[in-house]
């Protein structure tokens, strides 16, 4: 008989099925490896009577028994020679009894709506058939409290609930208390976000319910109904009728993981997006919900494994989360299919079959076996020339666009709010921050109590003044509701009360302990804001390979594409101010072509970074260096006279190109400063002036703000900008620059005479004022740079170290992975979402640490010189680093790993200056092209053209398609341009149109988003080695103890990094996208 075609083909040209054994078995075993085939075979030769044929009998609802999974097993199935198999008939299982049903060996019955379990349960009862799944656990896989009761009882890893019993003979089960953000179930504490199941398993309405501080609300799943899977709604209150299981939420990053058993030693797994991110379902070409393989850990295997026995299902699927480093079941399905695998088709048959067979003809001796993984060798192109693999991305970006930040101090001495500091454990820390509802309305009460005791009592000795408890009052009553994002007021404990200051008033002071009470408003997200960022996030795919790729379309196209397929290790940082978590959520939004509300987005998507202050500072607590800082400014900026030679040296010591241009437009700081306070007088006239007339009585200006409210903040700023002694309180200067820029950009269509004016005034001055906040000379601003950032510097560090694969991370299966190139390999991306302090200060540490030297390196020069022109740390400013990985280098050599520094200063200004500063490109060229030919970056010559790439060498001969016949069409503008195959960098992405000054030729700019500007590069050809060596040098320049061996660890860390990265090539081999 001549050799089978493949290993997949018997030597009649049917199917054959190996009944097989670990790799390293194989030789001690082939020769007693026998399928049902070759027994046949055997007979034949013999001429004996063929065997009684095995009957599997399929019992379930014609839907189930005629869907492609299990049409496609069972045609496999019929495959062995000894197995016949038949469906049960619907209508017979419906309406005859049990004893007119088919007769079989082997039944394969599961529930499903309408099928009647109890007469499957009375045939089995009847035939005693051998059970694939066994019958009676199908009642306990439909109520949800058993599933979890075994669950536990296996010591299966499960989110922590509780029990709901709606259930009159069971009182003790239904105490429910529902609080704002909590709610609490039998004297089990859930805060929100949790989940509500209904306890019937049959019933897919699952809520989860969001804290207010991220916008309230709830999201509601429910069975897929063409492409929604849920949908959010403003409801935040529990439902009041029903049995629920309540639990809580899994930060899983917006995936969810199904797993599906065929035995207890075999698991096939697929990630997908969580229907709870935003309830669109992300479907394929053919309308199949987009699904990719991933691989199981030895732990969750194991868990799988303990599923299957515990149910006694054979074929069973089950949902893991995968949540902090664990993995938790948090539903079991019972018998379920794989939706869309020729692999895993291939394995459940000849799983099944054996377990047929074993059972029903022990003499034949089949051993038993799982599918071993030695077909599908992944092909292993490598890259050539300069190109290089992405490995690592991360991004300090600045919140978006925002109202106004306001601001009221005053000192308090009332024991209540003493009361309330104790309540809320303020002594502790001396501080205390105070965001719910509950308990700004706490602070209401107060406020309201003292305001009628000091209108009944005019001589009564109660230290809040009027005026400011008013205001107190108003802000806090301001929308009707309390929402944490946009409101906090924060006490720092004071033991010798609050010392006087030049703005205060000469009365005399209490001695004594008093309480700083500082409530902040506004600063909230504007609807331009969560535009910019979710335009951004949309831009920024093209920093990764593929560009722009649908990937939908060719294989392995774009971050879409990469992210979908699991192969994009995600996260995203904020800080906890509710502006910056927005913004990360908009921007997660765009980035991953999310819909719908942010909410979900905000709760699934974004970490929270205020637990180790990693994005967080209390601007209230500046470092001693600050305050002298602003000290020597506030001192500088009261000369009433021109700027002379000595103040630009004290002032400008850096010699900062937009700093020294700014004091050159303000000239005398005094007099400048009384034309900034005559135009605020004048703008709160013109608004009182516009109040009294009746047209704008119901004028809403942008973001629902009235006319008094914009005059309430003005007023204030008017207020405090001149100070009782008629000299002006510097640090306000920031407030009025972002007022009327505020105003300016959202309200010029109220026509107020002469805020161009303001704005140009008081910009000139924030360029002084704001960049010199955090430090005057190199040393001060590295000194307030390191007590900001060092926690985030850290973690960059770590980020950078850590680029190889991570155990987290969702793995690609690459044998069940078709149509994805690389699926071995993974992206690391680490988003942090932050405010302007982080910005600046992670800005100085790159530009005064010593990183380059600016002498020696012509690209750092002019890097430097760069963002010595950038006036403005505007919103949605960005600092990004990227690595590759040039695989063509030694394991061993500095060149492998390849680092770039990018930078953008965010959002165009109000004006677009012709004098705005010009950086060198995105990724300049001829940096990297060296003595390669360069092609105008107006031209589309490399567009159609990819390079060849070079196979390792394997032991047989395999045939590597270099270039894909799928050439895409991609419009850019109005031209149309072709991309070919994917590569690993963006070296065929050009710019198509040429900048106004273009000194180098460029890579396309992440940013195309016209508000915004786009990314210029800093750097691009730093070490790894050399980068990490800074960082850690930073680290030990901070004082940190436990940093000071780091840099002499440094050659080591980065050896060991070489060392397990090389360990990984040579197990997963080198992949390209």
């Amino acid at each position: 008989m001549s050799e089978p075609s493949s290993p997949g083909e018997s030597r009649r040209g049917a199917p054959r099925f190996f009944v097989g054994c670990e790799d390293d078995e194989s030789e001690v075993l082939e020769d007693s490896m026998r399928t049902d085939m070759e027994l046949y075979e055997d007979d034949e030769d013999t001429d004996s009577p063929p065997e009684r044929q095995i009957v599997v009998g399929i019992c379930c609802m014609m839907k189930k028994s005629k869907s492609k999974p299990m049409t496609q097993i069972l045609e496999r199935l019929c495959r062995f020679e000894y197995i016949t198999v038949v469906i049960f008939p619907e209508d017979a299982i419906l309406n005859e009894s049990v004893d007119k049903w088919p007769l079989c060996d082997c039944l394969i019955s599961f529930h499903s709506k309408g099928f009647p379990l109890d007469k499957a349960v009375s045939y089995a009862k009847l035939r005693n058939p051998l059970l694939i799944n066994d019958l009676n656990m199908q009642y306990y896989i439909q109520d949800r409290r058993e599933v979890y009761r075994i669950l536990q009882e296996e010591g299966i890893d499960l989110p922590r609930y509780a029990v709901l019993n709606r259930d009159p003979d069971k009182p003790d089960e239904c105490n429910l208390v529902e609080g704002e953000d909590h709610v609490e179930v039998n004297g089990e504490i859930f805060q929100k976000p949790f989940v509500e199941k209904p306890v019937c398993a049959e019933d897919h309405n699952v809520y989860i319910y969001y804290p207010t501080s991220a916008g309230g609300g709830s999201q509601r799943l429910f069975r897929k109904i063409g492409s929604r899977s849920s949908v959010y709604s403003p409801e935040s209150s529990v439902r009041k009728t029903g049995s629920y299981i309540y639990e809580e939420f899994m930060p899983t990053d917006g995936t969810d993981v199904k797993v599906y058993t065929v035995g207890p030693d075999y698991a096939h797994a697929e990630a997908r997006k969580s229907p709870a991110l935003d309830g669109k379902v992300e479907r394929d070409s053919e309308g199949k919900e987009v699904r990719y393989p991933v691989m199981l850990s030895a732990m969750e295997k194991l868990v799988a494994r303990k599923v299957c026995l515990a149910f006694k299902q054979t074929v069973c699927g089950f949902d893991l989360l995968r949540a902090n480093g664990h993995s938790f079941v948090c539903d079991v399905n019972g018998f379920s299919f794989v939706k869309n695998s020729m692999k895993y088709y291939d394995d459940c048959a000849k799983i099944l079959g054996n377990i047929v067979m074993r059972e029903l003809a022990p003499q034949f001796q089949i051993p038993w076996s799982i599918p071993t993984e030695a077909e599908d060798i992944p092909i292993v192109p490598t890259t050539s020339g300069t190109m290089m693999e992405l490995r690592c991305v991360i991004a300090v970006i600045r919140h978006g666009d925002r109202t106004p930040k306001q601001k009221m101090k005053m000192e308090v001495r009332n024991p209540m709010f003493f009361d309330l500091f104790e309540k809320y454990g303020g002594y502790k820390t001396g501080k205390l921050k105070l965001k719910k509802p509950k308990q700004l309305q706490e602070v209401l009460d107060i406020t309201r109590q003292l305001l009628v005791e000091l209108g009944q009592h005019n001589d009564c000795e109660i230290e809040e003044k009027k005026s400011k408890l008013e205001q107190l009052k108003t802000v806090l009553e301001m929308y009707g509701h309390f929402s944490g994002i946009n409101r906090k007021v924060q006490l720092t404990y004071l033991p010798h009360g609050q010392p006087k200051t030049s703005s205060e008033e000469e009365d005399t002071r209490k001695e004594g302990p008093s309480l700083l009470l500082v409530l902040k408003w506004g600063g909230e997200l504007t609807p331009a804001g969560r535009v910019q960022a979710e335009e951004l996030g949309r831009a920024f795919r093209c920093m990764y390979p593929g560009g722009q790729g649908d990937y939908a379309g060719f294989p392995g196209c774009g971050l879409l594409r990469l992210h979908s397929t699991y192969r994009h290790d995600l996260k995203i940082y904020a800080s906890d101010e509710g502006r910056v978590q927005m913004t990360a959520a908009a921007f997660a939004k765009g980035l991953l072509a999310l819909e719908g509300e942010l909410t979900p987005i905000l709760v699934q998507m974004v970490k929270s970074a205020n637990m180790n202050g990693l994005l967080d500072n209390d601007s209230d607590s500046l470092s001693s260096c600050q305050h002298r800082v602003k000290a020597r400014l506030h001192d500088i900026l009261q000369k009433d006279r021109d700027f002379i030679e000595e103040d630009y040296d004290r002032l400008a010591p850096n010699c900062s190109a937009s700093l020294v241009n700014s004091m050159r437009i303000v000239q005398n700081p005094v007099s400048t400063c009384d034309q900034v306070y005559a135009l605020i007088q004048s703008l709160t006239s013109q608004i009182r002036t516009r109040m009294e007339d009746p047209k704008s009585a119901d004028l809403q200006l942008y973001h629902s703000e009235t006319l008094e409210l914009m005059l309430q903040r003005w007023s204030k700023l008017e207020r405090d900008f001149r100070m009782k002694n008629g000299r002006y309180d510097i640090s306000k200067i920031p407030d009025i620059y972002d007022c009327v820029k505020y105003d300016v950009i959202h309200n010029s269509t109220l026509g107020l005479e002469d805020t161009l004016e303001l704005f140009r005034l008081s910009r000139a001055l924030a360029d002084i004022v704001i960049p010199q906040e955090y430090g005057i000379n190199k040393v001060e601003k590295l000194d307030i740079a390191y007590a900001y950032c060092l926690p985030l510097v850290r973690k960059m560090q770590l980020d950078l170290q850590r680029t190889h694969e991570d155990e987290s991370v969702n793995k690609l299966h690459p044998l069940y992975s078709r149509g994805v190139m690389s699926p071995g390999r993974h992206v690391r991306t680490r988003l942090y979402f932050t405010s302007e302090s982080h910005v600046h200060s992670l800005l100085s540490i790159f530009r005064y640490g010593g990183l380059l030297d600016e002498e020696k390196d012509q690209q750092w020069k002019r890097a430097m010189d760069y963002l010595s022109a950038v006036s403005e740390l505007n919103y949605m400013t960005q600092i990004v680093i990227m690595l590759y990985e040039d695989n063509n280098k030694e394991p061993s050599s500095e060149e492998r790993f390849h680092v770039e520094l990018h930078f953008s200063p965010g959002v165009k200004g109000v004006e677009e200056e012709e004098n705005a500063p010009t950086g060198f490109g995105f990724r300049p060229a001829s940096a990297e092209m060296n003595g390669q030919k360069q092609t105008d970056p107006g031209s589309l010559e490399d567009l159609s053209r990819d390079e060849t790439d070079h196979a390792v060498p394997l032991s047989e001969p395999i045939t590597i398609q270099r270039r894909s016949p799928l050439i895409r069409n991609h419009k850019t503008g109005s031209m149309e341009v072709k991309h070919c195959a994917p590569v690993l960098r963006l070296k065929h992405l050009r710019r198509l149109v040429k900048p106004k000054q273009q000194p180098l030729k460029c890579f396309d700019g992440c940013s195309m988003v016209p508000s915004i500007y786009p990314l210029e590069t800093l750097h691009n050809s730093l070490s790894l080695k050399q980068v990490n060596e800074f960082l850690a040098g930073v680290c030990e320049s901070a004082g940190e103890p436990h940093t000071r061996t780091s840099r002499g660890q440094t050659t080591l860390m980065f050896d060991y990094w070489i060392l397990d990265t090389t360990c990984f090539i040579t197990i997963q081999s080198l992949l390209l996208y």
